[in-house]
């Protein structure tokens, strides 16, 4: 039946920030920045990867009403809304280092782990965010 995921969405507040962001500090690039008239379809990717993309959406028409929306921003803010990704790298530290210097914020410094070292941060709108190094 199904042979991938292509696309997985979170909230963000603001696009734009957004984009500084996930392409800026995090690294990522972005895939497609179109302005459909109703939404703006924003979506970001791992370089050299263009088999998963990141929806950044923010809340709003049309998939929801403006009173739903408000109420989804505020829990994007509590990080309560579910919206998470784990990225991988070779280098957990190094790369915790890396962002640490652009001024990403950490909510758990590199750990180990079972299956590797990860750690956590959140985006600035308050989604969880993880980056792990997995065992070799």
């Amino acid at each position: 039946m199904f042979n991938a995921i292509t696309h997985s969405q979170i909230f963000v507040l603001d696009q734009d920030e957004a984009l500084d962001f996930y392409v800026g500090k995090l690294g990522l690039e972005v895939a497609d920045d179109v302005d459909l008239g109703f939404m703006r379809w924003l979506t970001v990717r791992v370089p050299g990867h263009p088999d998963r993309e990141i929806l950044l959406e923010r809340p709003g028409p049309p998939s929801m009403s403006q009173e739903t929306a408000e109420q989804v921003r505020e829990l994007v803010t509590k990080g309560a809304t579910g919206g998470w990704f784990i990225l991988t790298t070779d280098d957990c530290r190094k790369t915790y280092e890396t962002l640490l210097a652009r001024g990403v914020e950490f909510t758990e410094e590199p750990t180990e782990r079972p299956y590797g070292i990860d750690c956590g941060l959140r985006d600035p709108f308050g989604n969880r965010l993880r980056f792990t190094q997995p065992k070799s």
